[in-house]
């Protein structure tokens, strides 16, 4: 069904006046919801009485919002006021919401809105910017959003570069062309949302609809995408700040291009992720409570990726374990960690990690684009091997390692768990035996030894391990060994739709062979933020010359 649905440029802080011109219109018209993409508040730097009365007045509930809400950050931080009412409530008051810095929501009209706010900083170091609150974002946040997949409206402080390229309507001022990124071009060019909202305070300026090029994904069709930038409230120029429109999130993309669409002026430089579009179908809820899987049983929807665990578009995301973000992939330090600071003395700090996807897909095989998958693929084999070149360095060749995933067309969003073991225990064939005796205590079908790639030629579900040894330094098993190459076997474990599957398994068969047993439960194992985050910042400072996404950084 479609929606109505009115968009707002910067409101600097007149609320009395705009929430009254809302309401009229939304009196006339009947809104499904609204959105403020400009600066909702004055500066709190320089705000005026007036202002200052019309937040308080707003916040105890005098000012009336007469219809769902939806604010970004732009280019001014929150009031504290606003600030302290957040940390405990998402809805600031009745039929208000932010929509946070870096954010995927879903309305209850189904309409898909993705968020980037703020003004990109450079200047931010270690990836994702830390506090929601202030307006500032990294090129990190934007590459975290791209896991999104796609959206119906993307929302942007900023423009994306190139976006006048190919388009014959002009500003009122050259002078009043925001700044662009290329950053934003290339989330743009990887959502292809419907509607793309952004704003140039004194300036209105829609630029002709322009098509992406056809996917795997998405067949013959090529998405549309409309770019709207909007003007403040009560600029000197008298130009647009309101935009009205009507969306159906369950229309398909046009077979045909409007006349007077253009091609896309993007020019991205990053791999373009297609949308799963069964996706809904293919996931099952992940919970904790029942470690065994039954096809059969889906009582609830699978949580999208603003509230999947491994998704960067999470806004709940524990963001201090993150080590590093590639181009399709990331690493972050496991929460509740197997292994501890103690387990292995020679690196000092836990190395349970995990090799995430960007991509929110429950298994590698059903990211449908191609290119995608074999670039995901790539990169999380890349970011294995980096570790296992650590690992190897840091100790000498006495540590080798286990790699595990648990692929399941059921599952949330795949991943890999990375974890030392002692090298001694790999050639003498102790870890293997203790996957394949475990297997056996479960009444599991055998292991096979097997080189499956990214899993697309596998007929079912699977679990995987790799079990890798550097061998001594300087051994003939490692000789040149650069790119921790040594001896590895990559064993594959078939799984029915009818086996009851723990998924815990990998971490089971590793406590027992480490002596761990008292951690196998990752809830029992969960430690302080300040632990957490100096584990994180232990690794990350041994893995930085691994690192090959800080070598590509540096390139660009």
């Amino acid at each position: 069904m479609a929606s109505k649905i009115l968009v707002i440029g910067g409101v600097g802080g007149a609320l009395t006046p705009v929430f009254r011109k809302l309401s009229a219109l939304h009196t006339k018209n009947v809104f499904s919801f609204a959105i403020v993409v400009g600066d909702l508040f004055a500066n709190p730097s320089s705000s005026t009485t007036a202002e200052d009365d019309d937040l308080e007045a707003l916040l105890k509930g005098d000012i009336k919002v007469p219809l769902p809400t939806y604010f970004a950050i732009n280019s001014y931080a929150l009031p504290q006021p606003v600030v302290e009412k957040l940390e405990s409530s998402k809805e600031l008051t009745m039929n208000l919401y932010f929509l946070g810095k870096r954010t995927t929501v879903k309305t209850s009209e189904g309409v898909k809105i993705v968020a980037l706010g703020g003004l990109l900083d450079t200047n931010i170091v270690g990836g994702l910017s830390k506090d929601k609150y202030l307006p500032f974002y990294t090129e990190s946040d934007a590459k975290a959003l791209f896991g999104a997949n796609s959206a119906d409206i993307l929302i942007t402080s900023q423009w994306p570069s190139s976006i006048r390229a190919g388009s014959k309507t002009n500003l009122i001022s050259e002078l009043e062309e925001p700044s662009s990124y290329q950053c934003i071009a290339d989330l743009c060019a990887t959502l292809k949302p419907r509607y793309h909202f952004s704003t140039s305070p004194n300036a209105f300026w829609e630029r002709e609809p322009f098509f992406h090029m056809a996917t795997e994904s998405v067949g013959d069709s090529k998405p549309i995408t409309r770019f709207i930038s909007l003007a403040s409230y009560n600029n000197p120029a008298n130009q647009k700040w309101l935009y009205a429109f009507t969306l159906d999130p369950n229309a398909v993309p046009p077979m045909s291009i409007p006349p007077e669409a253009t091609a896309s002026p993007l020019r991205s430089t990053s791999q373009k992720r297609s949308r799963l579009p069964d996706q809904e179908q293919s996931y099952s809820r992940f919970t904790n409570s029942n470690p065994h899987h039954r096809p059969t049983k889906r009582p609830r929807p699978p949580p999208p990726p603003s509230e999947c665990f491994f998704c960067l578009s999470n806004p709940n995301l524990a963001t201090h374990l993150i080590t590093s973000i590639g181009t399709d992939t990331y690493l972050t330090t496991a929460r509740g960690p197997l292994s501890t600071p103690d387990t292995f003395p020679t690196l000092g700090f836990p190395t349970h990690i995990l090799i995430i996807p960007l991509t929110h897909s429950p298994t590698l095989d059903l990211i449908t684009d191609r290119t995608t998958r074999t670039s995901t693929f790539n990169e999380m084999q890349n970011y294995r091997k980096a570790l296992q070149s650590m690992i190897k360095h840091k100790t000498k060749g006495d540590l080798g390692a286990v790699t595990w995933e648990v692929s399941r067309a059921t599952g949330v969003h795949i991943h890999w768990q990375f974890l030392p073991v002692s090298s001694d225990l790999v050639r003498k064939g102790l870890v293997e035996a203790a996957f394949k005796v475990e297997a056996e205590n479960y009444k599991y079908p055998l292991f096979k030894t097997a080189e499956i790639g990214d899993g697309s030629a596998e007929q079912n579900d699977y679990f995987r391990v790799w079990i890798w040894s550097a061998g001594a330094e300087g051994s003939g098993d490692t000789e040149g060994d650069d790119v921790g190459v040594g001896v590895e076997k990559s064993l594959v474990l078939p799984l029915s739709h009818k086996l009851r599957f723990d998924v815990q398994f990998g971490r089971r068969v590793l406590a027992k062979l480490l002596q761990l047993e008292s951690r196998f439960d990752w809830r029992e194992c969960l430690q302080e933020q300040a632990e957490e985050e100096a584990d994180a910042e232990a690794f990350k400072k041994a893995f930085k010359e691994y690192d090959f996404s800080l070598a590509e950084d540096k390139v660009d």
